[in-house]
């Protein structure tokens, strides 16, 4: 791939250095120019770019990974196709300057059983945070683990590896994988699937080469090793260093198991079992948390503002007030006064005779009366109590439904509270039912029509009756509504109806011959239920479909079950040449091809070798055939 240092990727991404380049692309410090900002942009190879296959699952991988929000977690930012310029397929992360855990293995070897403690923990925080999300790394290896300048450990590729190893496991030709090899688990071997054990698996390596500076398995080729990994068990790392402690030693063969079954579900498992590891090493050791919390700053104290104080009141300046003379009084005036006054007098009276006269009607008289007292909101018996006490009798004159006032409670009176009424009036009551709501009934299986007709017998409306693929519910039956069964809504509510068209049927094509890898993956995509089974073929290549049922060409019901039976390659090996061998050295050789052994000891040498080889070195046989050993 071409070096494209000082391009612009997709009008924004400036291309500065080229940092590395791998099995899927080439990385390089660029400058974000929208936010100058720096980034790490991954550009895909070219004739990766070619496979659209390939391309649509690196850009749902890409979306699964941006989703991940962690601390050690490389943040992907953007991904997309460079339109103008260099056609390019790429990806936008965070960039982490540092360096990777395999630049710190190469220059240290083994790390010592503390520091190789305080990566683990954030590597498997990392893993643990996707396995909650259902994403799988597929790829772990010291070199997708960055340690920043700062010390932030941080996993990079999350999601990324799995269209790289797709359909090209164990493939010789393939260079994605090769510098994966050492940390594949043995189902990725086998049969190319991985979940979150395999991860695990992979976690467990990089642990083991930590702590002992070795890789637990070497060999001349790719093939080799991974061979190793599928039918050698991983030795423990106290066996290299014997720093490693016992339950630390347990944890690590546990989670490298060659049986999936038989490890941490998952990361998070994996943790745990750890951090009580780490307890246990070290009691005072104070458990890290990754909140960030800042202490907050204290208020400053406000500055008053000096003013004039008031320290009493002050002085009101007096006006001069003169004296004034009272008017002259003449006879006139007398007069005058006198008939006003009079008047006034006879006024008065008659006042004072209508308000003795009012009272005495409204108090004891026929027009008596008694201010109800407000009601609104109380509980019936409440409100009678009250009532009762002032000389008046309540009862419920209706319910009506109300989004306001719960259930039971009094809406309003009648009078009103504040207006009056007779002693020994009756004051009624409206009162709540609550807000109005009609549960959906349950119409699966129902026709339209009987569907309808249930809905209606409330002041419901129905709205859509949409067809749908369902499995269960025969064609025309109601499947369900929208909203669900059980749902409680208000009156005229629009419910729709969703009908069953029956079972979707798909094109079931036929995989012999095909690799397993690809025809599982298609067939799930497509909504087939698939199962495998792996057998020993001479004639179909390994990870190769033998056969299938039921047969391709054909159509079936979506979610129907489909049975692949793959190769897992000859059943047959070679005996292998272990003259002068150590006997224990021989007996795992043989062990390793899956063969049974028988020795005969001559001679009185403490230790022995291997002296004849029965059948010959050479000999194509069956595994589990026996071999006979004479050692001497």
């Amino acid at each position: 791939m071409a070096d494209l240092t000082g391009e612009i990727i997709d009008g924004r991404y400036q291309l500065l250095s080229l940092i590395a380049s791998g099995g899927m692309g080439s990385i390089y410090s660029a400058l974000d120019t929208r936010l100058d900002r720096s980034v790490a942009v991954k550009i895909m190879h070219p004739h990766l770019a070619q496979d659209e296959e390939f391309v649509s699952r690196f850009i749902k991988e890409a979306k699964a990974a941006a989703a991940l929000s962690h601390p050690n977690i490389v943040n992907v930012q953007d991904q997309g196709w460079n339109t103008g310029g260099v056609p390019a397929v790429f990806i936008v992360m965070e960039l982490v300057e540092g360096a990777t855990l395999r630049d710190y293995l190469d220059e240290q070897g083994a790390l010592g059983v503390e520091s190789a403690l305080r990566y683990l923990v954030p590597i498997l925080s990392a893993l643990a945070a996707a396995h909650e999300r259902g994403i799988v790394h597929r790829d772990i290896k010291p070199e997708n683990i960055l340690i920043s300048k700062e010390g932030r450990v941080k996993v990079a590729d999350f999601g990324l590896a799995r269209g790289a190893l797709l359909g090209n496991t164990m493939t010789g030709e393939s260079s994605i994988i090769l510098g994966s090899v050492s940390y594949l688990s043995p189902e990725q071997v086998q049969r190319g699937i991985a979940d979150e054990r395999s991860d695990v698996y992979a976690t467990a390596i990089v642990a083991f080469e930590m702590l002992t500076g070795k890789k637990p398995f070497e060999g001349e080729t790719p093939i080799q090793i991974a061979y190793k990994h599928v039918n050698e068990k991983v030795p423990a790392p106290s066996t290299i260093n014997s720093k490693v402690p016992a339950t630390l030693d347990a944890l690590i063969q546990r989670a490298s198991d060659t049986d999936p079954d038989k490890r941490p579900a998952n990361a998070g498992e994996f943790l745990s079992a750890l951090r009580e590891i780490q307890s246990a090493l070290d009691p005072s050791r104070k458990q890290m948390s990754l909140e960030l919390d800042l202490p907050p700053a204290a208020l400053q104290s406000k500055v008053r503002k000096k003013g004039r104080g008031v320290t009493g009141k002050s002085p009101i300046p007096s006006a001069r007030v003169e004296p004034v003379a009272p008017p002259e009084i003449t006879a006139r005036t007398r007069r005058k006064t006198s008939r006003r006054v009079q008047r006034n007098r006879a006024i008065a009276l008659l006042l004072v005779i209508a308000l003795i006269a009012g009272g005495w009607y409204l108090k004891t008289g026929p027009g008596a009366r008694i201010v109800v007292p407000s009601l609104a909101g109380m509980k019936v018996a409440a409100a009678t109590a009250q009532l009762k006490a002032v000389g008046l009798v309540g009862e419920v004159d209706k319910e009506v439904f109300s989004e306001e006032i719960n259930k039971g409670l009094i809406i309003e009176s009648r009078p009103a509270g504040g207006g009056r009424i007779k002693a020994d009036g009756i004051v009624k009551y409206i009162l709540s039912k609550g807000p109005e709501r009609y549960v959906i009934p349950n119409l699966q299986g129902e026709s339209p029509t009987a569907a309808i007709a249930i809905l209606t017998k409330d002041p419901l409306k129905v709205g859509n009756q949409t067809e749908l693929f369902d499995p269960k519910i025969p064609v025309g039956q109601v499947i369900g509504t929208d909203p669900k069964a059980g749902s409680s809504v208000t009156r005229d509510s629009v419910i729709n109806i969703l009908i069953s068209k029956g079972q979707e049927q798909v094109v079931l094509n036929s995989y012999v011959g095909k690799i397993g890898e690809q025809a599982l993956n298609e067939l799930t995509d497509a909504g087939f239920n698939v199962s495998t089974k792996y057998v020993s073929s001479e004639t179909v290549p390994l990870g190769a479909v033998i056969s299938q049922s039921p047969d391709g060409g054909g159509s079936q019901g979506k979610g129907a079950a489909v049975a692949l039976v793959i190769s897992k390659g000859t059943d047959f090996t070679f005996i292998p040449n272990v003259y002068s061998l150590e006997e224990s050295v021989a007996v795992k050789a043989l062990k390793s091809l899956g063969l049974k052994y028988t020795v005969r000891r001559i001679g009185s040498k403490k230790i022995k070798h291997v002296t004849n080889v029965t059948p010959k070195v050479g000999t194509s046989v069956k595994r589990g055939s026996t071999v006979s050993l004479t050692v001497g």
